[in-house]
């Protein structure tokens, strides 16, 4: 199947004016879009169509819905479909980043206009930090997806709307790690897992910075590690450190609850070295 504009056969004239009630065109013209390579199920044609599936969760700056994208071919079940996690940041009037100004140190916006905007939480100031958030995420996860760790992939940036990778099967999210209960070989091999992501993280200079079990999901006996629009630079951010000690603390005290010994002081020291090293 070609992408919309590439098939001689296809042109505008060939669309109705307006996909079915509840359905919209493909946002994909006009985003950001995430690294490639894409991953095959990505569709980019702009003959798309999508629909809203409902609410996968809510919370204090952000809803996530679930998304449908697909090629109508005439049949129940087109060749090209597929499902996202739709990311919606709140509008001014009904998010609450309350807690924006700790992760926002080290950053830098380079108009000082923007920077007192935000300082004083202006409306403007605070249209900006929404912006912020939606794109520190977004870059982060394309980052983190190039890098190979275990993050959704991040299809497309637009407003206040950014796709992402649905995790889990047959329509059914992945649940949270706070949701399960492991058999003690996969509690260690999760533990396992967490650590080598935390560790690459680390060496590159970053903390996810509100880490628990509740934004971490397992999928096939695979954990992917969710929300990150509070990505912490542990070396330029005052409190990097600190962020990154709460997130060891949040981890390693869910794995010992689930019986499995899990150092904090350990892992702490050895992220600690991995941060460090490239000084």
């Amino acid at each position: 199947m070609h992408a919309f504009g590439e098939n001689p056969e296809f042109s505008f004239d060939s669309l109705p004016d307006a996909p079915p009630e509840g359905e919209r065109w493909s946002s994909w013209d006009g985003a950001t879009h995430g690294p490639k390579p894409r991953p095959d199920w990505v569709i980019t044609a702009l003959a798309a169509v999508e629909a809203d599936l409902g609410i996968l969760k809510t919370g204090k700056e952000a809803d996530v819905h679930v998304v449908r994208r697909w090629v109508p071919d005439g049949t129940d079940q087109p060749a090209l479909d597929t499902w996202m996690a739709a990311k919606r940041y709140r509008t001014t009037e009904h998010r609450m980043f309350h807690r924006d100004a700790g992760y926002q140190e080290g950053r830098r916006v380079r108009r000082s206009r923007e920077m007192r905007a935000m300082a004083r939480r202006t409306e403007f100031g605070r249209e900006l930090l929404s912006g912020q958030w939606a794109s520190a995420e977004f870059e982060a996860l394309g980052q983190l997806w190039e890098l190979g760790l275990p993050v959704p992939y991040p299809v497309q940036l637009s407003d206040r709307e950014m796709l992402m990778e649905f995790i889990g099967s047959d329509g059914e999210a992945a649940p949270r790690l706070a949701q399960t209960r492991p058999a003690p070989d996969l509690l260690a091999d999760l533990f396992e897992q967490l650590r080598r992501t935390m560790t690459v993280l680390a060496e590159h200079g970053w903390a996810h910075g509100d880490l628990s079990p509740y934004n971490v999901l397992v999928h096939d006996e695979r954990l992917v590690v969710i929300d990150w629009p509070q990505v912490v630079d542990v070396i330029g951010n005052p409190r990097g450190f600190e962020f990154l000690e709460r997130d060891v603390a949040n981890m390693c005290r869910w794995f010992r609850a689930r019986g499995l010994e899990a150092d904090e002081s350990e892992l702490m020291g050895d992220l600690v070295a991995a941060a460090t090293s490239r000084w």
